[in-house]
């Protein structure tokens, strides 16, 4: 079992939601989140002096997955998310230990679905 976190622009969530539907993945937890990367948020130029540093606005998808769907996970993110442009965003896949469905209180792959 896997945990994969994707960060992504905003504006692209809708795609990013059709292309995992589109390969079966329909468990998926979406927060607004606020970041930046490398380009250390929007550079701008008031009264000739460089303001930097501004936190951009980002979209952060949660997807427990089972390991026979971490691949086609990764490729709809990124077939949804990806423009070509600095900021697209990150993926993370990290090892999920335990899942427990609270309604059966069934454990583990069963419990993820």
């Amino acid at each position: 079992m896997k945990l994969i976190i994707a960060i992504i622009q905003p504006h692209r969530l809708e795609e990013v939601k059709e292309e995992l539907y589109k390969a079966e993945v329909n468990l998926l937890t979406v927060n607004e989140v606020l970041g930046h990367g490398r380009q250390k948020g929007v550079t701008e130029v008031y009264r000739g002096h460089k303001e930097t540093g501004n936190l951009l606005r980002k979209i952060r998808l949660e997807i427990a997955v089972n390991d026979n769907f971490v691949d086609q996970t990764i490729k709809a993110i990124v077939k949804g998310a990806k423009t070509g442009a600095t900021g697209d965003g990150k993926i993370f896949v990290l090892d999920l230990k335990e899942c427990v469905r609270i309604r059966t209180e069934e454990r583990g792959t069963a419990a993820i679905g």
